[in-house]
């Protein structure tokens, strides 16, 4: 029986988090994307605490579905880190493609001066 995207992209996430692994000094970045919003986490897995979390809900952006409002929620979420003094972090794509909007996320993020 054929999976769905979704069983797809679930089964892409869990091989993914069985390597990635965020810590006090280098977190982990996890971001979620829906046909609506941008998400994303700053988590240290070690202590399960959410650091810094951001979404286009809260920046309040008219369209937030596509690469732009992406790259300005990575914005936002480069200086939220840049604020904790964390340079360098793990990014979790979530079993998505990198492409589109992750990547513009990832890539506002890095241009705030987070290394990873």
């Amino acid at each position: 029986m054929a999976k769905t995207k979704r069983e797809n992209r679930k089964t892409k996430k869990l091989k993914i988090r069985a390597s990635i692994f965020g810590t006090e000094t280098k977190p982990r970045l996890s971001v979620f994307r829906s046909n609506k919003h941008f998400e994303a986490q700053l988590i240290d897995d070690t202590k399960g605490v959410t650091l810094a979390s951001i979404t286009s809900k809260k920046i309040g952006l008219k369209v937030s579905s596509n690469k732009e409002a992406a790259a300005k929620v990575g914005k936002e979420m480069g200086a939220k880190i840049a604020s904790l003094k964390i340079e360098s972090i793990v990014f979790d794509r979530s079993g998505y493609i990198y492409h589109g909007r992750v990547a513009a996320f990832a890539d506002a993020v890095r241009e705030e001066g987070v290394k990873f």
